[in-house]
């Protein structure tokens, strides 16, 4: 993809630009959706562009989707702000009361806990899935008349000082709006054509993903091992007696993983952590196929662009990514949103969509929230892949500490229930 300012040369026959809307969201994802449906709820007129609209998400009948999210009460408060939260399938999702956290020695003193009758909350996250959100979503966008979806690919977008972009579609079409949004994911074709540079860490690690059944209950309780050799396995309670697994590890590893029977599967959990995953949950049973994703940590040079003249915006995975071992991603991108939709509520009369000072009002609010969080769960991986014996005994010696201090683990709580 390319820009074409009025000095370029185009790259598509010249068409009369149609399909004019106040916003135009390029992204089919949680995040893209919700923009979508927010700013439709709002009064604008909201156009959605993306290459799979027109793929009919059911939501889930029997087994458990493997994208599983954890849902804070801050991504809670946006799903309720758009009437999505009370349309899903309750019987799909699980509260997490409890949390617990454990270091590589295997010594009891080494674990963090966290509970949410300490903080005097009802619940600390709600395990969801994404397949169970995006269908509600879709049914709800679906109905609504300020938005129209259109099933393509951007190839370019056009911009010219003080004129409203305009994107061109694979099939020739051109679509006019007054704002972008790109929440066109991790590659995000418009953050690079709009000249946003993004530092992007690599941890050369896959994250892989699977559901169990477990022998005993899980007590709505997270469950997170700090493994030997900087891998982390976390087991995230199911409705059912279930959990979903995530295994951050080498790639090597990982392949190795996808390869186990369900027999094996057993008993690697059996001897994980000297049998604390057994003591815990008892038995577990493979209950789907394990896949697989790469981990890396993203964090986008801006948030509006292009600089000279701001007509693009960027939400979610275009903004950034992060190590999964906090479950914070997602949340983090639906707070973009919920950022976004109060900067438009509350525009001054006398100001345009395209206002630099709304723009730089949404900037300014995500990057304290965005640059904090991916700093500290970028600062915990590496300390726990660190191989160096003095700081294994720091990062075990800290988890102890840490549970000790009613202080230190309420602003921890607030600051994963994104307050």
């Amino acid at each position: 993809m390319s820009v074409q300012t009025q000095n370029s040369p185009k790259l598509v026959n010249p068409r009369k630009a149609q399909n004019g809307a106040d916003f135009c969201v390029v992204g089919g994802g949680i995040v893209g959706k919700s923009s979508a449906l927010g700013l439709a709820q709002l009064g604008y007129s909201v156009i959605q562009i993306a290459p799979d609209l027109d793929k009919n998400m059911t939501p889930p009948t029997k087994n458990f989707g493997q994208r599983i999210y954890a849902i804070a009460p801050s991504a809670k408060r946006l799903l309720t702000e758009l009437n999505i939260w009370h349309a899903l399938d309750h019987n799909r999702i699980q509260a997490v009361r409890d949390m617990r956290i454990f270091g590589d020695r295997g010594q009891p003193k080494d674990q963090l806990h966290f509970s949410a009758f300490e903080v005097g909350r009802p619940e600390l996250a709600w395990i969801i899935e994404a397949d169970l959100i995006e269908a509600t979503l879709d049914q709800a966008i679906r109905f609504h008349k300020k938005i129209i979806n259109i099933n393509a690919s951007v190839t370019d977008i056009r911009l010219e000082k003080d004129k409203n972009p305009i994107l061109v579609l694979n099939q020739g079409e051109e679509i006019v709006s007054q704002l972008i949004l790109a929440a066109d994911g991790v590659r995000s074709p418009l953050r690079s054509a709009i000249g946003i540079n993004a530092l992007e860490d690599d941890y050369q690690q896959m994250a892989v993903v699977a559901n169990f059944s477990c022998s005993q209950p899980h007590l709505e309780t997270a469950y997170q091992w700090f493994l030997p050799e900087g891998n982390v396995l976390a087991l995230l309670p199911l409705p059912s007696q279930q959990v979903s697994m995530v295994w951050s590890c080498s790639p090597e590893y990982a392949s190795h993983l996808l390869r186990l029977t369900p027999e094996a599967w057993l008993t690697l959990l059996q001897e994980q952590s000297a049998g604390a995953i057994e003591k815990a949950l008892g038995t577990l049973q493979l209950q789907s196929t394990p896949a697989s994703f790469p981990l890396k940590r993203l964090k986008s040079q801006g948030l509006i662009g292009p600089q000279y003249d701001p007509k693009v915006i960027l939400l979610g995975d275009a903004a950034h990514v992060m190590h999964p071992l906090a479950g914070q991603g997602l949340n983090l991108g639906l707070r973009d949103v919920a950022n976004m939709l109060e900067v438009f509520k509350n525009k001054e009369g006398f100001r345009v969509l395209a206002d630099r000072v709304l723009l730089r009002r949404y900037e300014r609010q995500r990057e304290g929230d965005t640059s904090s969080l991916l700093w500290l769960t970028d600062r915990l991986k590496k300390l726990f892949s660190a191989n160096n014996p003095f700081e294994k005994q720091i990062r075990n010696w800290g988890l102890g500490l840490v549970n000790h201090s009613h202080l230190a683990k309420r602003q921890l709580i607030e600051r994963a229930l994104g307050e």
